[in-house]
């Protein structure tokens, strides 16, 4: 394990992530943790930063009125994990909704934390096995997708993508798949113009750079065999990607922000707070991304 603990935050407490956490005590990582959270919602068996909740939780029912304190908590962790305090964080779930409700402008975890870190770009980026899908676009409706990719944008995601496969995942010279915007990615302009009047030319300037990209390829491709093997695939948007991403390992895959000067993994699901209470919520995930946390952290 690495010289510093990870910090693990629990998430919104009326879901799952309390419960999530307690599931630590018996995995290989419990006295390798921190988890910041309300005491009496976790394991006393874990070493806890206790943020105690202003109101009193109830399983499934959600109040914004202990969204100020879950934020606290949050940050808290980033700043630990900048002064060294901890080798990376690891987030439980939370909804955007309840903490929106409380009168706090909040997109999620990314967002929040590239701010909280002074990151200029975040990038998401979901991990299963040694599947990784990168997304040059994230939570926005669909038809502002081909607005917001631009060739700056394109030309910063996988820059920082690169450099992270790198620096945090080990990879020497990473190799990257790179997909079309449109069918076909483009169909040589029939089904489309991204891909021609900018994404093509991006990659060839980024390859002359001495990045090893390959694309743009079509998605209903690139995933397959006959794209060859691949150290990541950089989807545009976030239903070109991540389907095929969770189709794979649902239950088991993680979350990373690349980008952040800090390692941060998280869930690759929701709150489920149908299910909070019962202790029947799968911490699959929550494992895989502690595991994987302490992976780059000694990489």
């Amino acid at each position: 394990m690495q010289d510093q603990p990870l910090v693990v935050t629990a998430g919104e407490p009326a879901g799952v992530g309390p419960e999530l956490c307690n599931k630590l005590v018996d995995s290989p990582y419990a006295n390798d943790v921190v988890v910041i959270g309300d005491q009496r919602l976790l394991d006393e068996r874990l070493t806890v930063i206790d943020t105690p909740f202003p109101v009193a939780v109830e399983p499934g029912k959600p109040d914004s009125a202990n969204a100020s304190t879950l934020l606290d908590g949050l940050r808290k962790a980033a700043e630990g994990c900048l002064a060294g305090e901890y080798s990376g964080m690891v987030t439980a779930p939370l909804a955007k909704s309840v903490i929106a409700d409380s009168g706090v402008e909040f997109s999620g975890h990314t967002e929040f934390l590239a701010e909280v870190t002074g990151a200029g770009h975040p990038v998401m980026m979901l991990v299963a096995g040694d599947l990784r899908v990168a997304l040059a676009s994230t939570h926005m409706p669909l038809r502002e997708v081909a607005d917001y990719i631009t060739p700056d944008i394109l030309k910063r995601v996988l820059r920082i993508l690169h450099a992270d496969l790198q620096q945090k995942f080990g990879i020497a010279d990473p190799d990257i798949v790179v997909c079309g915007l449109n069918p076909h990615a483009g169909e040589d302009g029939h089904l489309g113009g991204e891909e021609n009047d900018f994404i093509s030319p991006t990659i060839r300037e980024l390859c002359d750079e001495g990045l090893r990209l390959r694309g743009p390829m079509p998605a209903d491709t690139a995933f397959t065999p006959a794209a060859g093997n691949k150290d990541a695939v950089l989807a545009m948007y976030h239903d070109q990607g991540l389907p095929v991403l969770k189709f794979a390992g649902f239950g088991h895959a993680v979350n990373v922000t690349l980008g952040l000067p800090i390692i941060r993994t998280s869930v690759d699901h929701g709150t489920a707070f149908d299910i909070a209470g019962t202790g029947t919520a799968d911490p699959g995930s929550l494992l895989a991304a502690v595991e994987l946390a302490a992976t780059m952290a000694n990489s």
